[in-house]
């Protein structure tokens, strides 16, 4: 969940394999874009929702290079790759073959996807344009088909610079089960004007303009209207529903505590996850914290007393396992290069900022859904810090998934030690939906629900 490097899965998006993501990069998908009676490539026309003869719903989606990504809605997921009007799959993110074949017809709407044929489910998609400030936002209300009312979640951005409108699988997966979505690229990405910035209070009042557009463009069909904030997104849809009232707030793999406190915890578990004990550890945060000097100044201070630290350990054999979120992009850099680096990663990041009193004032209903294994955004101290908050009485559900990582993928571990997702938690779509509509189940997956 890097907040310094932008990219990532965020609400369905892409995942890669991993050892540690940043705070820099946080962890959805074009709608169809081709008119298929002029006969386009099957990976722009194909992209879109389908229902399978069991009731199913899978997702396509585009991915890396000339690569396609479906996702059914019990998280199953594959890559998919093109060889003379066949598409192979590769299970999750392994790039092991599983078998699957799909098919694209786009004449007719339908894919073959393995032995069985899916039809495109025709959502009702409004694109929008809105300001905020003086900055132009591009937008986009995802609804499913009829007129009954729904709910309507706005997806809130990790910290990833590209387009959420043309890379958010959740815009049709979520309407495909009755939820309507607005999708939009936040400032500085995709079609929207303005800078890419990370400025929190920034990013959360451009969202209540979302949610101003998208119960504008939904009318009567709007129910209940809420966020779904992803990765970085757990900070800023916080902050958008306190400015704006709303009926319900979800936060994905996201963090109760500050940027800096991200970073920490990083290393503390990427640390003991390789075997090092606690004298080893407090020599890692010490470097970690010098460097955190160097990046709140901006590139301006810190940097003499860091590189000193850095000199002093790098010998050690626990150095070669530091890491974190982004104390790791300090750890090359000399000191000719701080002014270029300044200037690439002059985001308005507010590292210092804390969470709790925000979600201490909101009575706003909340899910918040965790991966235990999250290297990350590691879980751990969020979840004890929102278990206090609903003893206090806050109106709060927090799901905590075991074996899924950031994006809410399980995975398995290469011989090498990397993590390779497999797929997305059972369960883990499921309880976006259910929550949105205002009811939850007993059970998801194998999540452990504390009320």
């Amino acid at each position: 969940m890097s907040v310094l490097q932008p990219a990532g899965d965020a609400a369905g998006r892409n995942h890669m394999k991993i050892t540690s993501i940043g705070a820099f990069a946080l962890l959805l998908t074009s709608m169809p874009a081709a008119n298929a009676s002029a006969g386009p490539d099957p990976a722009h026309c194909g992209l879109g929702v389908y229902q399978l003869p069991d009731g199913g719903v899978v997702d396509v989606a585009p991915s890396a290079g000339n690569t396609l990504r479906w996702r059914r809605f019990d998280g199953t997921t594959g890559a998919l790759t093109p060889h003379d009007g066949v598409w192979s799959s590769t299970a999750g993110w392994t790039g092991k073959p599983d078998g699957l074949a799909v098919r694209f017809d786009c004449e007719h709407q339908s894919m073959q996807f393995g032995a069985a044929t899916a039809r495109r489910i025709p959502l009702l998609v409004t694109e929008s344009r809105f300001q905020a400030d003086d900055v132009p936002l591009a937008g986009r209300l995802v609804l499913p088909p009829g007129r009954g009312r729904v709910p309507i979640v706005i997806l809130v951005h990790g910290s990833e610079n590209d387009s959420a409108r043309d890379t958010y699988a959740m815009q049709r997966l979520l309407p495909a089960r009755g939820v309507g979505v607005y999708v939009y690229d936040k400032r500085g990405t995709g079609e929207s004007g303005g800078r890419y910035t990370q400025d929190f209070e920034r990013l959360a009042a451009d969202a209540t303009q979302a949610l101003r557009d998208a119960r504008r463009l939904a009318g009567r069909r709007a129910g209940r209207v809420g966020y779904l904030g992803t990765s970085q997104g757990g900070w800023v849809a916080p902050l958008a529903a306190r400015r704006a009232p709303v009926d319900f707030l979800i936060v994905a793999y996201g963090l109760a505590v500050s940027v800096i406190d991200e970073d920490i915890e990083v290393i503390e578990l990427e640390m003991k996850l390789k075997g090092h004990g606690p004298v080893e550890i407090a020599k890692a945060l010490e470097v970690a914290k010098a460097g955190h000097v160097v990046f709140e100044s901006g590139f301006e201070q810190g940097f003499a007393h860091f590189a000193a630290l850095r000199a002093r350990y790098r010998q050690e054999p626990w150095y070669r396992d530091l890491h974190g979120n982004f104390t790791h992009l300090l750890l090359g850099l000399e000191e000719s290069q701080l002014a270029d680096t300044a200037r690439t990663y002059d985001w308005h990041t507010p590292f210092r900022y804390d969470p709790m009193p925000t979600l201490r004032a909101l009575n706003t209903p909340q899910l918040w859904v965790l991966g235990a294994d999250d290297l990350a955004a590691p879980s751990g101290e969020t979840a004890r810090r929102l278990a206090g908050l609903i003893d206090s009485g806050k109106p709060i559900v927090v799901a905590m998934f075991p074996g899924a990582e950031h994006g809410m993928t399980e995975y398995e571990i290469a011989p090498d030690g990397t993590r390779a997702s497999t797929r997305f938690a059972p369960g883990y779509f499921d309880i976006l939906a259910d929550y949105a509509r205002g009811k939850l189940a007993t059970t998801y997956g194998r999540a452990s629900i504390t009320r």
